[in-house]
């Protein structure tokens, strides 16, 4: 038997291996056929010695072709049924041969799904996964870099050298490699050579875990071994109609909602702080909550608020805090800022366990430059168009992706998948929709490229958003799909087979900002615009529209909500509580971000905590009150959320009376035929005998009045409430004698068990 044989074309490999510029190893390394016997080439790059392992017996190779590729002749194919140990620096270590294993991971069909932009479950292939081939273990390396010239996987087990374990490129442009031996926990990257030759390394766009900031490399890291406790969660979740069921979200960023000191006992079992990087960004020995942590302090809270969900600004894997997630490297991992991905599904889980939904911010419009992320990501404008008329957001500095790429929308659309699969989220935010409708989204004349028509919408921005909302409601057909849309886009929440964007609400930015107009008003100038406080009716049926009181609304010099309004401190307190409960009576489904249930007096600062001392203080502790006691009357009556979106579900009883800043309306439902009338009065003086109409006589017991003491009000009121007279007002035979108190709202409840005899 032989022992080498040489090959020019095989030194001329061994050359292009060494320098990184090979994309077939397959095709010289691993059992070979030549002649009727097989060679094994093994690639050990710095290696002074290789001994071929087979059946018990060692085998000396020879480098003839090239001193970094060891060759052995057998006589019959060895398969995988082989190791090598390796001699390197002093030091031996026994291993598996990574190209002995050569069947594809990507099959056709799997190719062909993506390269069509419908492979739902992509996921379950691109990255890097643990995974058993042929009774051994290691990891399967996958990876999409169609322009690459080359692609290798860095980490400590090379030393982070590229030169040492090349890939394979199978057809589409997928590069895969499996690597036996590697175990969970082992930080990688990709090293990809440009066809110019340019080097970068990587993060893995599909990577299920990475490094906590500043560091970038990504984590290997099993999927689908978490024991999950919701099915019933999510079994009831898939069958209601969430349009008709009542929403309270409650919107934070996890980071800034409370830190922990180092020296708190509420820490880690092993009693080390979870994130010391950032420690020195925050107060002096804070730290960031773990997911852990949070499980035991967030959701107790939100549930004794009584919200129905929480909803998270981005937690895909980001690397600078101050972007408060928003610009994501990460798409397939939460962020281990708060700990590991099982750690975030065991939050999840309790969540539901506690009757609270979670709703993630999902950023699809655009993504960082950041030189590990997925900009220029093979050397070639890969996930961004090249045209920085089309393919950037200037103003942001961040890159826009290229809906028009199959392979693109797929990486997005499974992403979106992934969430609801693998962390059993309830629902979704998408950010900044309006961006991706419009070609022309902050950009100046000349600086956008018109549609196929010539007009400023992007139609494949469009045709995207339809693909991820159908796609998403054929796997979960309880979710919630919410749409960040700022303009008057029609038929955001229509179905796709309608020709709309497919989502089920939409934040109502109009009614936002209308309302905050008005009540940052001096009360006396109220009266010139009732209709701001009216006008969203005028429009309510027009889609499914979610009222939000946003974290956008309280930063870079807007105050927060309660430094909003006028007056000295105790207007101030009642126009909150007055805004807070017009915003539960009014049609819609609700969102409040962190801070606003209690009058947090700072801006949102993303670096510090929530202003918690001030629950030490009573009108403060008033507001969260109330915030408790609006989702406790929200839940418990229909007539407040059954049929938000039908035109039956709201009535006017006077709207028009800006003399006195006064409306007043009902929320009705069909079902039982539940009602309540609602009167607010939007000036810092209160009004004796005030009457309006009312459908039926009888007693109007007075379920909420925000001037309560138990809310830090004057307590003026209607004594539990009142017996209607026999008095036409409003086009009603009946009506009510009230005593309206000060920035205030009121609800009624109709009670036919009390009569004036009891």
């Amino acid at each position: 038997m032989t022992t080498s044989v040489s090959f020019d074309w095989m030194e001329k490999d061994g050359e292009r291996l060494a320098k990184c510029r090979h994309d077939h190893p397959f095709a010289v390394l691993g059992p070979q056929p030549h002649q009727g016997e097989w060679i094994v080439r093994i690639w050990m790059p710095e290696a002074e010695k290789v001994e071929l392992l087979i059946d018990g017996k060692t085998f000396d190779t020879t480098t003839v072709n090239h001193p970094w590729v060891f060759e052995r002749v057998l006589t019959k194919d060895p398969g995988i049924d082989y190791q090598i140990k390796v001699h390197r620096a002093g030091v031996e270590h026994i291993q598996n041969d990574p190209w002995a294993f050569r069947d594809e991971w990507m099959g056709e069909m799997d190719r062909h799904l993506f390269a069509e932009g419908n492979h739902h479950h992509i996921w379950k292939r691109m990255g890097a996964h643990l995974v058993e081939r042929e009774d051994i273990q290691g990891v399967m390396f996958c990876l999409w870099a169609p322009n690459a010239l080359s692609v290798s996987v860095l980490g400590d087990l090379n030393s982070w050298d590229g030169r040492h374990h090349p890939m394979q490129k199978r057809l589409g442009g997928i590069w895969e490699l499996f690597i036996p031996g590697l175990k969970e926990g082992e930080l990688y990257k990709y090293e990809i050579r440009s066809q110019e030759g340019h080097c970068y390394q990587k993060s893995d766009p599909y990577g299920f875990q990475h490094e906590i900031r500043p560091y970038t490399s990504s984590v290997i890291t099993g999927v689908d071994k978490y024991k999950w406790n919701d099915k019933h969660w999510i079994s009831q979740r898939d069958k209601q109609n969430n349009l008709d069921q009542p929403i309270s979200v409650y919107e934070m960023h996890l980071g800034s909602w409370m830190h922990a000191s180092v020296d708190s006992p509420f820490i880690e079992e092993n009693g080390n702080p979870r994130d010391p990087i950032l420690a020195a960004e925050m107060k002096p020995g804070a730290r960031l909550l773990t997911y852990k942590e949070l499980t035991k302090k967030l959701i107790p809270y939100v549930k004794e608020r009584g919200f129905t969900h929480i909803e998270l600004m981005p937690i895909s894997e980001h690397p600078f805090d101050g972007s408060w997630g928003y610009q994501v490297t990460g798409w397939y991992a939460p962020t281990s800022r708060y700990g590991t991905p099982d750690e975030f599904r065991q939050f999840v889980d309790s969540c539901h366990e506690n009757e609270i939904g979670v709703i993630l911010d999902w950023v699809p419009g655009h993504f960082p430059k950041d030189s590990h992320g997925l900009a220029f990501f093979d050397g070639c404008h890969l996930y961004e168009h090249s045209d920085p008329r089309i393919g950037e957001h200037k103003e942001w500095g961040t890159l826009i992706f290229n809906y028009s790429r199959n392979e693109v929308r797929n990486f997005l659309v499974a992403n979106l998948i992934f969430w609801f699969d693998q962390y059993h989220i309830d629902g979704i935010r998408v950010d900044a929709v309006a961006s991706m409708l419009y070609k022309d989204y902050l950009r100046p004349d000349g600086e956008w490229i018109p549609n196929e028509d010539g007009g400023r919408e992007n139609t494949e921005a469009v045709h995207f958003l339809q693909q991820a909302n159908h796609v998403l409601f054929e796997h979960f057909p309880g979710a919630l799909s919410i749409a960040e849309e700022s303009t008057t886009w029609p038929m955001v929440t229509k179905p796709t087979n309608m020709g709309g964007l497919g989502f089920n609400l939409k934040w109502n930015m109009g009614w936002m900002h209308d309302m905050l107009d008005y009540f940052e008003l001096d009360p006396w100038f109220r009266k010139f615009n009732q209709n701001s406080v009216t006008f969203s009716i005028f429009y309510n049926y027009t889609e499914n529209f979610m009222l939000a009181l946003s974290h956008d609304e309280v930063v870079h010099g807007k105050s927060h909500l309660l430094h909003k309004m006028p007056g000295d401190d105790w207007q101030k307190y009642a126009n909150t509580r007055a805004l807070l409960a017009y915003m539960w009576t009014h049609p819609g489904k609700k969102t409040i971000f962190m801070g606003m249930e209690f009058g947090q007096r700072q801006e949102w600062n993303v670096w510090g905590d929530l202003q918690w001392e001030l629950l030490n203080f009573n009108p403060h502790k008033g507001i969260q009150r109330l915030v408790d006691d609006l989702n406790t009357l929200y839940k418990s009556e229909p007539a407040l959320w059954k049929d938000d979106f039908d035109q039956y579900g709201f009535q006017w009883i006077d709207c028009n009376d800006n003399d006195h800043s006064v409306i007043s309306f009902m929320r009705r439902e069909k079902d039982n035929g539940e009602w309540l009338v609602i009167v607010a009065n939007f000036t810092p003086q209160n009004h004796s005998n005030y009457r309006i109409g009312v459908p039926r006589d009888g007693y109007y017991k007075e379920v909420l009045n925000t001037d309560g003491e138990r809310y830090g009000g004057s307590n003026i009121g209607n004594m539990g409430g009142k017996f209607s007279d026999k008095i036409n007002i409003h086009g009603y035979n009946d009506s009510l004698d009230l005593c309206l108190p000060p920035l205030s709202v009121l609800v009624f409840r109709h009670d036919p068990n009390i009569n004036p005899q009891t």
